[in-house]
């Protein structure tokens, strides 16, 4: 017996929960995780392979390769590629000084990411100009950036730090980048500086459902700052986890961290140690 077509309002209805949807499911299946490798930033200046394959043996899934892997040469990326492809761990995005979306600079930018397998280039934060108005030009160039880089399947992403969740003028920054920006971008959340600024997590998940498709897990307390350890702060790892995999659209979480009492590559153990028994 042949079905009822759908109507166009019950097509637009399905298709609305189609993100959702998408978001459930992830949350029955073992999300990636991986370091964002300024953790290990000591390290990896010393000795790049070598890192990233002590990494890869903690049981990180993927990395997150921030600035300096621009300065690298084309010959350096896609050793490291071939290191990642053989320990079977993956890049899914870079951290990238703003400047890299520039016109002289981005289809570089598109290379070393299409090299390292990256499917998002993610500006770590910004300097906006003076004034009201002054992350205008900041959510033109993200916007233009993405134009850019789309039909090269990459994507263009946004990492809060502090200043974008203080009010200015009684409004957050964030709030001010995400009306004005394609819906395409992502907005990566750094869980530490929220929490420093003010904000709850969270919410702002909630508040922003479908683009927050990863985020740095960097705990924070009043009083040691980012020095604590993954679960050691005051994040509500639980709330936070449970947004992002409901509405958030959260691909791959990646543990990040400024620092603590331990060595780079003990503290990075640790904290996978802990994300696994927090996020079960």
């Amino acid at each position: 017996m042949p079905t009822a077509p759908l109507s166009r309002r019950s097509f637009l209805a399905l298709s609305a929960m189609l993100p959702y949807a998408f978001s459930a499911r992830a949350a029955d299946s073992k999300l990636p995780v991986g370091l964002e490798l300024y953790s290990v930033r000591d390290e990896l200046k010393k000795d790049p392979e070598a890192t990233v394959s002590a990494v890869a043996k903690m049981g990180y899934q993927c990395v997150e390769f921030y600035a300096p892997y621009f300065e690298r040469t084309d010959a350096q990326n896609k050793d490291m590629r071939k290191l990642l492809d053989d320990l079977g761990i993956h890049c899914y995005s870079t951290h990238n000084d703003f400047e890299y979306l520039a016109p002289d600079k981005i289809n570089r930018t598109r290379d070393l990411n299409l090299t390292l397998g990256s499917k998002y280039v993610v500006v770590a934060s910004a300097q906006p100009k003076p004034g009201p108005d002054g992350w205008a030009p900041v959510t033109d160039a993200l916007n233009t950036a993405a134009e850019r880089l789309e039909p090269a399947g990459l994507k263009v992403g946004y990492h809060n730090h502090e200043p974008e969740f203080r009010r200015v003028d009684g409004k957050r920054p964030l709030e001010f980048i995400a009306q004005h920006t394609k819906p395409s971008i992502v907005l990566q959340l750094d869980v530490g500086t929220c929490l420093a600024a003010g904000s709850n997590p969270a919410e702002w998940i909630r508040a922003n459902p479908g683009r927050i498709r990863s985020m740095h897990c960097k705990d924070w307390s009043p009083d040691k700052g980012y020095k604590v350890l993954f679960g050691e702060g005051s994040a509500d790892w639980k709330s936070i986890f449970a947004a992002a995999e409901s509405v958030g659209g959260i691909e791959y979480y990646l543990l990040e961290q400024e620092g603590s009492r331990f060595p780079e590559l003990e503290t990075a153990q640790k904290c996978l140690e802990t994300f696994r028994s927090t996020h079960s």
